[in-house]
């Protein structure tokens, strides 16, 4: 039986606990050190199975600016974030887009959609 541990900072609220992860055979077996809930949610999480949020930027066609922020309407699993990102590089919208607007629909076949982050009007 291999028992390791691993120690982080939860992000889940301004308290920014440590918390201490003790994995045995490669599954978490115990989470110390939250002072809430959802410390040991996010060490499970972060330890089996890390995701992040994607925000970048896609060029824009006739808007008023070059670049349209984006952002991903939920996490991605972390070791997909710089695929997705290289993907976004070769797409370009056309002015007017809207806050919400779907950009790219199930981006790499992960289910989540890459959506508008702001109002772009035409130029």
């Amino acid at each position: 039986m291999k028992v390791e541990t691993k120690q982080m900072n939860c992000i889940m609220c301004p308290m920014g606990c440590l918390l201490t992860v003790t994995l045995t055979d490669g599954a978490v077996s115990d989470v110390t050190g939250n002072t809430c809930p959802r410390g040991e949610v996010y060490a499970r999480q972060e330890v089996t199975d890390p995701q992040r949020m994607l925000t970048t930027t896609v060029r824009v066609e006739g808007g008023a600016l070059a670049l349209l922020p984006v952002v991903s309407q939920t996490t991605l699993p972390k070791g997909k974030i710089m695929a997705c990102a290289e993907a976004l590089r070769q797409v370009s919208v056309k002015a007017p887009v809207h806050t919400g607007d779907v950009v790219v629909s199930d981006i790499l076949g992960l289910g989540v959609d890459i959506i508008a982050a702001r109002d772009m009007r035409c130029g």
